[in-house]
């Protein structure tokens, strides 16, 4: 007979979750800098647990692309430039247009969830400061949502894989306030064409939605470094 797993089990189990999510959250929220190097000692005091976790977060963490192993060296928070941007933009500007036109097709879109999403980033647009963290957030959950419409899961992954990149998932901490009125007028106009189930308005409006995400982004980064490809829309 298979028995549970005991209390040590489960607590090294919750351990490694707690851990893993601490450490991509402060990558993700930038207070793990880029190029910063993560020593298993100072993670494991700093989060109160063993070494094991920190190890086992870490791997995973390399395995998203957050982190990268330099042998003899240690672990260190990826470094990403203009050209980075440049190649995920580009993959974004083909993969969500698409999911998007296909979740005008498919009608499995939840208008009222959708319209609810935007709605709340609206509200915290307005608050004086915006809570960026908070925009992000629901910013993410909508544009997860209108992906799982199309009825591609593989693409919801593909695109969650692409976007999970700190200088991506901070876009908003870049826009000036036109930018962010223009973002945030893009996702009601996106939750019409669903509604209105026009596979091409509903592509078009999420091109032009995350080719101005990239335009806010390369003209706070210009300069930085030289892009390795072509504008965006190109593979």
């Amino acid at each position: 007979m298979t028995q549970d797993a005991g209390p040590d089990v489960a607590d090294a189990g919750k351990a490694a979750e707690v851990t893993y999510a601490t450490i991509r959250r402060q990558i993700l929220s930038g207070e793990r800098a880029s190029g910063e190097w993560l020593r298993e000692g100072d993670l494991a005091a700093a989060i109160g647990v063993s070494r094991t976790p920190v190890r086992e977060a870490l791997r995973r963490l390399a395995a998203e692309g957050l982190v990268r192993h330099e042998p003899n060296r240690g672990v260190q928070v990826e470094d990403w430039g203009v050209g980075d941007l440049d190649e995920i933009f580009s993959l974004r500007s083909q993969l969500e247009p698409w999911g998007c036109g296909l979740a005008a097709a498919t009608g499995l879109a939840d208008l009222d969830a959708l319209g609810a999403l935007a709605d709340r980033m609206d509200e915290e647009a307005r608050r004086r400061p915006p809570d960026l963290d908070a925009i992000t957030e629901l910013n993410n959950e909508f544009h997860r949502a209108v992906l799982e419409a199309s009825g591609n899961g593989r693409l919801v992954g593909l695109v969650s894989s692409v976007v999970e990149v700190p200088l991506v998932w901070r876009t908003f901490s870049h826009y000036s306030p036109e930018a962010m009125r223009r973002s945030l007028a893009h996702h009601h106009e996106i939750v019409q064409a669903l509604a209105a189930r026009d596979a091409e308005w509903a592509e078009s409006v999420m091109r032009s939605h995350v080719r101005a995400a990239w335009a806010s982004l390369r003209e706070e980064h210009q300069g930085a470094v030289q892009p390795r490809i072509g504008p965006p829309g190109r593979l």
